[in-house]
């Protein structure tokens, strides 16, 4: 017997829903840019049983497919090791759901399986609706009285990881836990948000802040994934940081890190670094044309960061910059040395840094302009108020 059939005999003595853990973990270990020896025969097998579609990033078979619908606009295709305020990893999901049904709420789970695959079976949808969000709750319930007490907690976190490595999926099964909490709510402020949101001008920041606001109010723990709802809207990932910088009584880092929605800043940092993470994928499958716009989006927010938070350099967030562009450029220039110096390479181009063109640099300097009138317009308020 060769390699090939012992790994078929070995992938069938699993279960359905081991196999589709397996899948996920080796997913999850290719995005942290871990390789595993024979994984790419092993994932083509798995995909071929579970990815009808051919898709390469998991998806949800139908029980729990119903049971994570609230998480759906919340979910990334990236690695769980990396933080992301307000969004979830799709790959955590299928280990979480494997706890739920053998450690958390077995008994429950069975039955909401069979109860959900009979209503399925019926075409019956607001059963299948009513039957997952009963669910849903009792999960939610059982999980605050899981997370009341230190001991129980660490418990909990180690039966986890029973079925992933991932140092943060325990992360995202709290997170779920708000977003469920919250369910509700968070489906009603993503009905009034704008279908897109083409130009986030100050009219149209403060209208969303305003709608922010009044979430904040009734939800505070559930705030994260309802700016990751905005983020969803918006042209461009780093527009979110308007919300703080529009908001902030000044450009200067320190201003901003006291405006109300300063957390977007981080945020806009998790989405810079998964953007470092899809081109070193890109790269590493030659996908030069995926990779140049990744790149061209990556310099675009640096320069945004930089041009609307004044002394970035000099804050945390500015550290956690400058190593992700550190960490980009030797990406880039590994791929770049690999050609000739006579040759150029597409990821070379100084077009991708639109700032650099005289376009780009007038814009900086009307940027900066108006940052020093309103500035100044900000002094002159509150010397005639001391006065």
């Amino acid at each position: 017997m060769d390699e090939i059939d012992q790994l078929s005999e070995f992938l069938q003595k699993l279960t359905p829903l081991s196999r589709s853990c397996l899948l996920s973990e080796l997913e999850r270990l290719e995005l942290c840019g871990i390789d595993m020896p024979g994984s790419t025969e092993i994932q083509a097998k798995l995909r071929a049983e579970f990815r009808k579609d051919g898709s390469t990033q998991a998806r949800a078979t139908n029980p729990s497919r119903y049971f994570f619908a609230p998480l759906e606009l919340l979910l990334i295709d990236g690695a769980p090791e990396h933080a992301n305020a307000g969004r979830i990893s799709r790959n955590t999901l299928t280990p979480i759901w494997e706890w739920i049904c053998r450690d958390l709420l077995p008994t429950m789970a069975r039955d909401y399986v069979k109860a959900i695959n009979d209503q399925v079976t019926a075409n019956n949808p607001k059963e299948v609706q009513k039957i997952a969000t009963t669910f849903q709750g009792k999960v939610v319930k059982v999980l605050e009285n899981t997370l009341a007490s230190a001991e129980s907690t660490e418990f909990a976190r180690g039966k986890l990881a029973q079925y992933t490595a991932s140092r943060t999926a325990f992360d995202d099964v709290k997170k779920m836990q708000q977003v469920l909490r919250a369910g509700d709510a968070l489906a009603k402020f993503n009905e009034k948000l704008p279908e897109t949101i083409t130009k986030f001008d100050d009219g149209q920041v403060a209208q969303i802040t305003a709608q922010l606001d009044a979430f904040k109010k009734a939800n505070p723990g559930a705030l994260p994934f309802a700016l990751a709802l905005v983020a969803r809207r918006l042209k461009t990932f780093w527009q979110l940081t308007y919300l703080a910088t529009r908001a902030a009584a000044s450009k200067s880092a320190a201003e901003v890190a006291a405006a109300p929605y300063a957390c977007v800043v981080p945020m806009v940092l998790d989405r810079l670094d998964d953007k470092r993470l899809a081109l070193r994928i890109a790269l590493r499958h030659n996908r030069f044309l995926v990779a140049r716009d990744l790149l061209t989006e990556i310099y675009d927010a640096e320069y945004s960061l930089k041009l609307r938070i004044d002394g970035i350099e000099q804050s945390e967030w500015g550290v956690r910059l400058q190593q992700l562009m550190d960490a980009i450029a030797a990406l880039v220039s590994a791929e770049v040395s690999r050609f000739p110096a006579n040759v150029g390479h597409i990821l070379g181009s100084r077009r991708l840094r639109s700032q650099d063109t005289l376009g780009g640099k007038l814009s900086y300097l009307a940027w900066k302009g108006r940052d020093a009138m309103q500035d100044g317009a900000a002094a002159f308020r509150k010397l005639i108020g001391a006065t």
